[in-house]
């Protein structure tokens, strides 16, 4: 079944299937994203590696823009920003973690 535009639902229970079809698929790029994360963490060699205060900005910066094109309003703009940062700072610590668990069985960091 092909997605419906919001004008195109007649009533609550299409509006609500839309949106649950939505948050699927947010769901679904949020793991690919953590795949990609975890990809990273492999690529690192050590703990101070996962978190680059300049990319996180840049990242967050992007998605705001891309929010702002999207005609969102300027409440809900600051919100996407602070759930990026949010969602990046799990992230960052979930690096962080596995290249301390992975130093630590190593006996040291990677070269």
């Amino acid at each position: 079944m092909d997605p419906k535009r919001p004008w195109e639902c007649a009533d609550m229970t299409e509006v609500r299937s839309e949106i649950d079809r939505i948050d699927a698929a947010l769901v679904d790029l949020i793991a690919e994203r953590f795949a990609y994360v975890e990809r990273a963490w492999q690529l690192k060699k050590n703990p101070g590696d996962a978190h680059v205060p300049w990319r996180i900005q840049q990242v967050i910066d992007k998605v705001k823009v891309q929010a702002r094109q999207r005609g969102l309003p300027a409440e809900m703009i600051e919100m996407v920003g602070a759930q990026w940062r949010n969602m990046i700072g799990w992230f960052v610590q979930y690096e962080e973690e596995k290249l301390r668990q992975q130093e630590a069985s190593s006996g040291g960091p990677r070269e």
